[in-house]
């Protein structure tokens, strides 16, 4: 099945009550198998400038490469060519965005958070710097499966914080890795295998600081078949909590399979001699 009719993708993205303007950027596309997510930081405007920037460069570059490329096939060190992809287009990412905090006095500082995932071959390919997230719900299981680079998730590993505390500690937005803050960024890459009705949430923390892990799920799984429906009632629900910040969301249901056709890779081979 073709990844446009295999995948259902919605976005949605919201400033919040507080927040007067919105630095949070997203991206869906279901035939490119790819979905972005940015939380954007810094000075005046600055936070809109890098999420935009992140989104808007990965996507572009995405387009481009992926008609052409083979994620599936392993490379050195037994990793799949999309994990080499993925680094090479973030750490791009974060030089033109870091150059550009260099170059103009007023992004001096800019970062953002990034959640990318890459659909193929029945396959999710996922890289996350910050506080994002990406969860999956698999029949009635919703799991979170980013580990969020921040100073409460190194606190609570170290044993300092229970996870309990962790929910009203002031130090919820101080993050440990972003995009575009340093020369050098490294991302986190790891795969995952897709299944059929599997439901897929990427957020900003203006979701999960404002509604538990358990309301998110509850919402997922009564609503999962109206995806449109599901994505403004998560935001809705984040706003109706106190919306602190701009919260953004995206879902992507999986209708059906998209594994690559037997022997794909061996016959583009054979046709390229």
């Amino acid at each position: 099945m073709k990844l446009s009719e295999a995948l259902q993708v919605v976005t949605r993205s919201d400033p919040g009550m507080l927040r007067s303007h919105n630095e949070d950027a997203v991206f869906g596309d279901a035939g490119l198998g790819v979905v972005i997510l940015a939380d954007g930081m810094g000075g005046y405007n600055a936070g809109e400038v890098a999420s935009g920037m992140a989104t808007t460069l990965l996507a572009t570059n995405f387009a481009q490469l992926v008609p052409g490329s083979h994620p599936q096939r392993r490379e050195a060190g037994n990793q799949r060519q999309a994990q080499r992809i993925l680094t090479e287009q973030i750490s791009a990412t974060n030089s033109a965005i870091f150059n550009s905090s260099q170059s103009q006095p007023q992004y001096a500082g800019m970062g953002t958070t990034l959640v990318f995932g890459w659909f193929y071959d029945n396959t999710l390919s996922v890289a996350h710097v910050g506080d994002s997230r990406l969860y999956r719900l698999r029949g009635g299981c919703f799991e979170l499966i980013t580990r969020d680079h921040s100073l409460l998730q190194e606190q609570i590993d170290s044993g300092m914080i229970s996870v309990e505390d962790a929910r009203h500690s002031q130090n919820k937005n101080l993050v440990t890795r972003a995009l575009g803050v340093e020369p050098l960024v490294e991302p986190e890459i790891n795969d995952f295998d897709v299944e059929v009705d599997d439901l897929f949430l990427l957020c900003s923390d203006g979701l999960n600081d404002m509604v538990e892990d358990e309301e998110i799920a509850l919402t997922l799984q009564t609503l999962g078949t109206n995806l449109p429906l599901a994505a403004d009632q998560l935001v809705q629900m984040a706003n109706d909590n106190g919306g602190r910040d701009n919260v953004s969301v995206i879902l992507i249901k999986v209708l059906g399979d998209f594994a690559a056709p037997s022997g794909w890779w061996q016959k583009l081979l054979a046709r390229l001699k």
